[in-house]
């Protein structure tokens, strides 16, 4: 069958839309056939001598800049199916990767990321497609899918030349450098590529633009910080060398590899947590011991006035009888025959009773004003900045992950509910790496960088967000499993695909942990350190919003790295926790003194008067406002105040600089200058007492 572009981009397209395995398997059957078995003159294009593949790439980037969005759409997916790797012509998925990584770098020597960025601005600003999207009811994966293609291949090209390999030639490696100047340089528009993505965040946030596949995007952005401006080795490498410059002593130690030491060890459960425990094994499960017959708890009642027929049911369910607290039952016993339940008692005549309202005899009551009053001094108290939007005008962030048909079958569901939970999950990651890596570069740029992102963190309740998202069952999530590996790539276009269950998607994979989820949560940990430290008002808010119970949950995660950055935000706020909680806790407080550093007359497990002052959130946050305005009027304002412009003390120069002057003003300049200078008489004696 002859090749044509026509039907190379239509199978890809064909592949790129099947929502379901069975449609995936039928357009993967058609590439095979139709596209993949020759791509340029009978041949594959593994076959083709870079020159020809050069030639080939010339005729796709010369197609992105045709008018038809169809036909843009056809040519940028068969770019995309060249930065995946040409998989149908590959067996392995090491040979997958190996003509990924060929094949970006050929795509980027040729100009195809500055295309695909052209096109990218294109699709930004087009407010046709942003009106639909907003008055569109529920949106779907159509309503996004160029935005996904050429963000897709920019991930690709973004992350593959990111990556050093060992293997990489000349050649690979200055491109490598040329590219990583051509991220960081404002050579888009006059700004830098991740303004530009910035831009979408902010356009998605403010419901302007919510078609935006919020995902991708994220992802992007943070590839590209991580690329311009380096990940954590690159950090500390770049501490070392300011630290030189400025005659500094060198940094004692590095805080990745003593952790990296560390073991994790988790201090011992509450006496509560123990009830819990036992609580749940023993739920569901009867016990033979004789209960206390209905009859007798009826006459109980009835002789009890304040007792109501909705305490006496509640006393009846049989969850709440059966919680008691046990030891460990014996094994013989826990094969109970279950009695029939007795014949109910004969009935009684009905008789009067008295009837007594629950809890106080008196209502309470409460002026308006009273609420004003209590609502506006909670809010000067705690500066958290109410949200402007309603609670039912969320922002959806499934946009790019919902089809356009929702599923029908049983399987179709949970596959689309393991990919929603997948969404969330790589959201959270991308959000919490990307804030922390450029707290990190702030604070070692200039620490009034690091303090402006960090107040803004604050005043957007960061905080309570926080401790929100870690007040959940931590560890189900760290040990959540919603991914399917069969349908992970490579492997999905290499290997036979299973046939999949809905018991195979249940149990999911074989990993103990989700590292994508545990990177979360340290990274989260680690933005809630920064924020909080040396901050006497947010480590009340801390102790404010209840935070020891929720970290010290999240202690039973075995993980030393997550276990420290929860023991060092415990240890900020223990002496404002009251005697009885720290005698309550010495398992958690040697934690905190065996694995968390500590300074010079650091009196943490100790209540101090002076440290236990009242806390007044407004002054400091005000003041430490004030002095990043200065900071930023100073460095970044263009017109600057007066109050900070350099006085010129030389009479030369100042008589020296040209005044612009009224036109009229040489005709009257001999009135005002009998007026101003020569009428107005000078009191020299005064003026040299002055000086």
């Amino acid at each position: 069958m002859p090749f044509t572009e026509n039907t190379f981009c239509e199978a890809l397209q064909q592949k790129s839309a099947a929502k379901t395995l069975e449609a995936y398997g039928k357009c993967f059957t058609n590439i095979q056939r139709e596209v993949c078995t020759v791509i340029l003159k009978g041949r594959r294009w593994m076959e083709l001598s870079m020159e020809e593949q050069r030639a080939y790439v010339m005729r796709l980037l010369d197609a992105l800049e045709v008018t038809d969005r169809d036909k843009r759409l056809k040519v940028a997916r068969a770019i995309l199916y060249l930065a995946q790797g040409v998989f149908d012509e590959c067996d392995t998925e090491t040979d997958v990767l190996y003509w990924s990584r060929h094949n970006v770098f050929l795509l980027y020597d040729m100009g195809i990321f500055t295309a695909l960025l052209e096109l990218l601005s294109m699709e930004i600003d087009n407010n046709q497609a942003c009106s639909s999207a907003v008055r569109k009811p529920a949106i779907s994966l159509a309503d996004s899918t160029e935005l996904r293609v050429l963000l897709s291949i920019m991930y690709l090209m973004v992350e593959t030349i990111r990556v050093e390999m060992e293997g990489d030639s000349p050649e690979r490696k200055a491109a490598r450098e040329a590219f990583k100047t051509e991220l960081g340089s404002p050579l888009y528009n006059g700004e830098p590529f991740a303004l530009l993505l910035f831009t979408m965040v902010t356009k998605f946030c403010s419901m302007n633009a919510p078609h935006f596949p919020m995902k991708k995007v994220l992802l992007l952005l943070w590839k590209t910080i991580l690329f311009t401006l380096g990940g954590f080795e690159e950090l500390q490498e770049m501490k070392v060398r300011m630290r030189e410059l400025l005659n500094l002593p060198p940094l004692p130690e590095d805080s990745i590899k003593v952790v990296r030491n560390m073991r994790a060890a988790s201090p011992p459960a509450s006496a509560m947590e123990l009830i819990e425990q036992q609580q749940q094994q023993k739920r569901g499960r009867r016990s033979r011991r004789p209960l206390v017959k209905q009859d007798s708890l009826d006459t109980y009642n009835e002789r009890d006035p304040f007792k109501n027929d909705d305490a006496r049911d509640e006393e009846d369910d049989p969850e709440d009888v059966d919680s008691g607290i046990e030891g460990e039952v014996d094994p013989l016993d826990r094969d109970v025959i279950i009695q029939p339940p007795p014949p109910p008692p004969p009935l009684r005549p009905p008789t009067e009773r008295v009837s007594f309202p629950k809890g106080l005899p008196w209502a309470p009551k409460v002026r308006e004003k009273d609420i004003e009053h209590f609502l506006e001094t909670i809010s000067d108290q705690f500066s958290s900045a109410p949200t402007s939007k309603a609670k039912t005008d969320s922002i959806n962030i499934l946009a790019d992950v919902l089809p356009e048909e929702m599923p029908i079958t049983v399987l179709q569901s949970m596959k689309l509910g393991i990919d929603v939970n997948r969404h969330k999950e790589i959201i959270v990651k991308a959000i919490s790496a990307l804030l922390l890596l450029l707290l990190k570069h702030f604070k070692l740029n200039h620490i009034y960088q690091f303090e402006y992102v960090a107040q803004h963190l604050v005043f957007a309740n960061c905080i309570p967000l926080i401790l929100k998202f870690f007040n959940q069952n931590i560890m189900s999530y760290i040990s959540a499993k919603n991914s399917i590996c069969a349908l992970d790539f490579p492997h999905c276009v290499v290997h036979e695909m299973p046939e999949l269950t809905a018991e195979s998607l249940e149990a999911g994979d074989s990993n103990q942990f989700c590292w994508r989820n545990l990177f979360s949560c340290i990274n989260l940990l680690r933005i809630l350190n920064k924020i909080t430290k040396w901050k006497h008002s947010r480590t009340m808010m801390l102790v404010v919003f209840k935070s020891a119970p929720i970290l010290k949950r999240a202690l039973k995660v075995k993980q030393a790295m997550m276990q420290l950055y929860v023991l060092k935000l415990l240890k900020i706020q223990t002496k404002y926790l009251g005697r009885q909680w720290r005698k309550s806790n010495m398992k958690t407080m040697s934690a905190i003194y065996q694995k968390v550093r500590h300074r010079l007359n650091d009196d943490w497990a100790y209540g101090n008067d002076i440290d236990a002052r009242p806390w007044d959130f407004q002054a400091e946050e005000c003041a430490l406002r004030e002095c990043i305005e200065k900071f930023n009027t100073r460095r970044y304002d263009k017109n600057q105040n007066t109050e900070f412009t350099p006085v010129d003390n030389c009479l030369q120069s100042v008589l020296g600089q040209r005044v612009d002057l009224p036109e009229d003003f040489h005709y009257s300049y001999e009135m005002w200058l009998e007026r101003e200078v020569f009428s107005q008489p000078i009191q020299w004696e005064g003026l040299l007492q002055a000086q």
